[in-house]
């Protein structure tokens, strides 16, 4: 498989990555933050060991592949907006590892994902990791599944994160995940 060098990787460090968010939103998953892999494709979840998308398809809620090379096409992301579901994370900063995030970085993305949801009004808020949650929500006991505060108008969970770098979730684990999340959302 083709992919990006070190070199090309490192010159994504610290850049944003575009919200895939359309109207209708009814599930907003939301990552740690984007990887520089993710910021080079400007497609979450990217990274070629990330299971989100084999989840996706896994849990019947997409139909193709992605290929990681080249992040999503206009029709996959069209096809994401149409069935509802956004994506975010909650810091917007390219980084190699989420643990080079610091505690008020997470906590500023709290705040802004809170004004996002409330703008946004989707009927489920995911966050992809139980740790990035626990900090940046100031709940230092939260597990995952769905939470007792909801985010603005939405229901509020907390899902494994995807990542390859979680090596205790597989696809079929994170697809269950994103059954429950989806169903809850009405997309199921």
């Amino acid at each position: 498989m083709a992919g990006f060098t070190r070199e090309d990787l490192a010159a994504y460090k610290n850049r944003p990555v575009d919200d895939l968010i359309g109207d209708g939103a009814r599930l907003m998953v939301v990552g740690i933050n984007p990887g520089l892999w993710t910021a080079a494709t400007n497609t979450h979840f990217c990274h070629p060991t990330n299971r989100f998308y084999p989840a996706l398809r896994l849990a019947g809620m997409i139909e193709w592949d992605l290929d990681p090379t080249s992040g999503l096409t206009i029709q996959q992301r069209a096809s994401l907006i149409d069935k509802g579901i956004a994506i975010t994370n909650l810091v917007n900063r390219a980084t190699a590892r989420a643990d080079e995030l610091d505690a008020d970085e997470l906590k500023t993305g709290a705040t802004r994902l809170t004004l996002l949801a409330s703008e946004v009004r989707p009927k489920v808020v995911a966050v992809a990791g139980v740790t990035a949650y626990r900090t940046a929500f100031g709940r230092p006991k939260a597990a995952l599944g769905p939470q007792t505060e909801g985010i603005g108008a939405s229901e509020l969970w907390v899902i494994p994160n995807p990542s390859g770098l979680n090596t205790h979730v597989s696809a079929a684990d994170m697809a269950a995940w994103l059954r429950q999340v989806g169903s809850v959302a009405g997309l199921t």
